[in-house]
């Protein structure tokens, strides 16, 4: 049975049962909003040393307003789902080996890797070109402002966004596509592989909007809905966690470089209100990313099931 595993069935091969999905769950949840509280000490000890009333360690865990300095603990919290996706999927599911997470060939698949940012970049390409044409109203910075002045905070952020936003996109990658989508795809394909596959994708993309915030409207939650979704069908259609690591980090970098070049990053970071505008963007961005993906993955043979023959990349 092992050898035709789905990516997101490979539980059935360690320990997979209805209890062991929701405890996982609980405690992975636990740990993503419990972790970055423990991330957030030595910044606070940091800014205690520097003078900082209590009113400004508010502010700075707020992101209110947003610096390098908080970013930098924002991306850092949220990096640790990197380590509790993969300490849940041991505890919880017969001591599995956490690199199953990453994909069927139980490592990240490099090449494959860099394909997938090839196809991202050609998608956010063809992205911008819809958003330009789209109304002023998608509630995201536009490029047709001037250009911010480059400050001391600027390359601070520079530095913050190309080192730690990466690792913060995996961390959620790791979390939602990786974990959730093992943990719950594995216990719902024991009733049948399709309702395995669509719980596999629904389920974590709900979570993954949702833990956006609940003061989020309908616009974005939406927004952020979709993007789990085709995410989602993209891990189970690759095996692995690349395309989707791929399209979530060009997609973070890209956003938070447009606000700090002709934006506010307060503003980019923060606002949780949206026009339906941009669903249209997200969409175009998401499903041409996906078919380009699955023509890519076809052609160079990616290994799509747990111990098949198929070439691994």
């Amino acid at each position: 049975m092992t050898g035709c595993l789905e990516y997101h069935e490979i539980n059935r091969a360690h320990g997979v049962a209805g209890w062991r999905t929701v405890f996982g769950t609980v405690l992975l949840l636990i740990l993503f909003l419990w972790l970055p509280v423990v991330v957030s000490v030595p910044f606070i000890i940091g800014l205690m040393i520097d003078g900082a009333d209590q009113q400004r360690i508010t502010d700075f865990l707020a992101l209110d307003p947003v610096t390098p300095g908080n970013l930098a603990y924002l991306d850092l919290g949220l990096a640790t789902a990197i380590g509790s996706s993969m300490f849940v999927a041991w505890l919880m599911h017969g001591h599995q080996a956490p690199r199953w997470l990453l994909s069927v060939a139980g490592r990240i698949r490099w090449r494959w890797l860099l394909t997938c940012l090839g196809l991202a970049v050609i998608t956010l390409v063809v992205t911008l070109g819809v958003a330009a044409l789209l109304p002023d109203s998608a509630g995201e910075t536009s490029m047709s402002g001037s250009l911010n002045d480059f400050t001391r905070q600027t390359f601070w952020f520079v530095v913050v966004i190309g080192v730690l936003t990466p690792l913060q996109a995996a961390g959620e990658e790791f979390a939602f596509r990786g974990y959730l989508t093992q943990a719950w795809g594995g216990w719902a394909s024991l009733r049948s592989r399709t309702w395995g596959r669509c719980v596999a994708v629904v389920v974590p993309a709900f979570l993954f909007a949702l833990a956006h915030g609940l003061g989020q409207d309908v616009p974005v939650f939406f927004d952020r809905l979709a993007f789990g979704l085709v995410a989602g069908f993209l891990v189970i259609v690759t095996g692995g966690l690349e395309a989707g690591l791929a399209m979530h980090v060009l997609n973070n970098v890209v956003a938070f470089g447009v606000a700090l070049a002709f934006g506010d990053m307060t503003s980019a970071l923060t606002d949780s209100t949206g026009s339906w505008w941009m669903i249209v963007s997200t969409l175009t961005q998401s499903l041409v990313f996906a078919g380009l993906v699955l023509w890519a993955a076809r052609r160079r043979g990616v290994a799509l099931r747990f111990g098949t023959d198929a070439r691994p990349l």
